[in-house]
């Protein structure tokens, strides 16, 4: 049975169409120094990864998880510390997001969740800017809204009443850990297990309290 890395092993006509992609990006003064300065630490990760960190890396799932892995690999970690002190910390911040937007069912875009709800893109906009439904910033313009907060045909019961009560100062994935995070003022339970059994008031009271304190 072949290996996720041999799967997903590109064959020579593939890397030269990625080869002839960055070249017409190249022309584009800020692409160009986006790429190069890219493209010379992923080989600088290569050469200093081992072949079991690498191994590791090529298999992750999606080419993002294959950067995340190298960069996380404890001779990418050392260079980066001297580098960048934080660079540590930021990579752990861009795990712990990409876990918790992989959480119950992963995350949908806006034209899946129009399709769902039988609305328009603009109409989820604008429940999205109204705080009524919850999504993360992916990139400069799009976002991507956690599947679990939508049952067929709508939304999940008592979330929009949750969102109202949360502190308005709070990020977007700080709302999103409270969501799915174990809470001691619901004996441990994760704010959605809650909802999903109908305790709308308890969660309300726990994102009040989440507000006042910042984390549960």
């Amino acid at each position: 049975m072949a290996t996720t890395a041999e799967r997903l092993d590109p064959q020579p006509q593939e890397l030269e169409g990625m080869l002839r992609k960055l070249a017409v990006s190249g022309k584009q003064s800020l692409h160009r120094v986006f790429l190069a300065r890219a493209l010379r630490a992923v080989a600088g990760l290569a050469d200093r990864l081992q072949t079991h960190a690498m191994q590791a890396a090529v298999s992750e799932p999606s080419d993002y998880g294959v950067l995340l892995a190298a960069l996380e690999a404890e001779p990418s970690l050392d260079l980066l510390a001297r580098e960048d002190p934080l660079a540590e910390a930021r990579l752990r911040g861009v795990r712990m997001k990409r876990e918790l937007l992989a959480q119950e069912g992963g995350a949908l875009g806006a034209q899946e969740v129009a399709d769902l709800l039988r609305i328009s893109r603009q109409a989820v906009h604008k429940r999205h800017r109204q705080g009524r439904l919850l999504a993360v910033q992916c990139g400069r313009h799009g976002y991507a809204y956690p599947s679990w907060q939508f049952e067929a045909g709508g939304v999940l019961d008592g979330l929009e009443d949750v969102l109202a009560v949360l502190d308005g100062s709070l990020g977007s994935w700080m709302k999103l850990a409270f969501f799915l995070n174990d809470n001691v003022a619901l004996d441990g339970d994760s704010p959605l297990e809650a909802l999903r059994r109908g305790e709308k008031q308890a969660v309300v009271r726990a994102a009040q309290l989440y507000g006042e304190q910042g984390a549960p």
